[in-house]
C-alpha cells in the first residue's frame, strides 16, 4: 500500500493511492497497532500530498558508509526541518557548500519495545525517501550536527509511504538535475536497516510515526541554489528544487 497524507480543508488527511487519486483509509499507525493495513474510511478527497508522517523524531545515522573509520552513530534532526516532496528549499548561503544525501527512511508503526534485529520488520509501517540535507563544511565547528543538519527544509521526505517494501533489499537512487549520481540500496549499508532500528531502539524509544534515517552508501553529493535533487527509493520519487 502507498500512504499518503493530503492537505485538506479539514486538515491533514490519510490515503492511499489508487491511480492517480487518493482514497481516504483510517490512521494507518491505529491499525499498525492491530497488525493489519488502514481500512478505507469516506468517499474520495481532494488537496496536495505533502509530508507522509509530521514525526515527533527523526533518527539520523552517521557512519553508515563503506569503509568509514570511525563506529556507526545516531544523531537527533529537528522535525521541523521536515517538508514534503515539491517543496523548495532555500540552500543556506553562509554555511559553506551543501550537500544533498539521499537515504531511505523508516517509519516506525508502533512504540519499540522489544524490537530486536530478527523482529524489526514488525515494527516498521514502511519506508519512504528523504534527503538530508546538509551543510558539512560547518563541521569542523559543530560535531554535533546542528548546525549543518538544521536549515529550514532540510529534511525533505516523502512523497509517500510503502508498506509492501522489503526493508533488507530497498534500491535507493540519487540524481540531479536528472542526472544519476549514483545507484545504490540497502544492500550496501554496513549496518543494516534492522541493525540500525535495533541500535537505535536500544537507546531510545520511538514511536508511531517517527523516522530513522538509515545512512547514505555513496549518496550523496555537493548541490547548488537552482539545481533539483530526486531521491528514489522503492519506486517513488523525492523531488526537491533547491533555491
Amino acid at each position: 500500500m502507498r500512504i499518503v497524507r493530503v492537505a485538506t480543508s479539514a486538515g491533514p488527511r490519510f490515503a492511499r493511492l489508487e491511480g492517480s487519486g487518493f482514497v481516504p483509509i483510517e490512521d494507518p499507525f491505529l491499525a499498525a497497532a492491530e497488525g493489519r493495513l488502514p481500512s478505507d474510511a469516506g468517499g474520495p478527497v481532494d488537496g496536495a500530498i505533502i509530508a507522509p508522517v509530521d514525526p515527533l523524531v527523526v533518527v539520523g545515522i552517521a557512519q553508515n558508509g563503506p569503509a568509514h573509520p570511525s563506529p556507526v552513530q545516531a544523531w537527533l534532526k529537528s522535525p521541523r526541518t521536515v517538508v514534503g516532496s515539491g517543496t523548495a528549499v532555500r540552500v543556506r548561503r553562509d554555511a559553506g557548500t551543501p550537500v544533498a544525501e539521499g537515504e531511505i527512511a523508516v517509519v516506525i508503526a508502533r512504540p519499540t519495545i522489544g524490537l530486536t534485529v530478527e523482529n524489526a520488520h514488525e515494527f516498521v509501517l514502511g519506508v519512504t525517501a528523504v534527503n538530508d540535507l546538509s551543510s558539512p563544511d560547518r563541521g569542523q565547528w559543530d560535531p554535533r550536527n546542528f548546525e549543518s543538519k538544521s536549515g529550514d527544509g532540510y529534511t525533505p521526505l516523502g512523497p509517500w509511504i510503502e508498506t509492501g517494501a522489503d526493508i533488507d533489499d530497498v534500491e535507493l537512487e540519487l540524481l540531479v538535475d536528472d542526472v544519476v549520481v549514483c545507484a545504490t540500496g540497502s544492500r550496501d549499508l554496513p549496518m543494516s536497516i534492522r541493525e540500525c532500528l535495533a541500535y537505535v531502539a536500544s537507546w531510545s524509544p520511538l514511536g508511531p510515526g517517527d523516522v530513522v534515517m538509515t545512512g547514505a552508501p555513496r549518496a550523496q553529493t555537493a548541490v547548488a541554489h537552482g539545481q533539483t535533487v530526486t531521491v528514489r527509493v522503492a519506486r517513488m520519487e523525492l523531488v526537491t528544487p533547491l533555491v
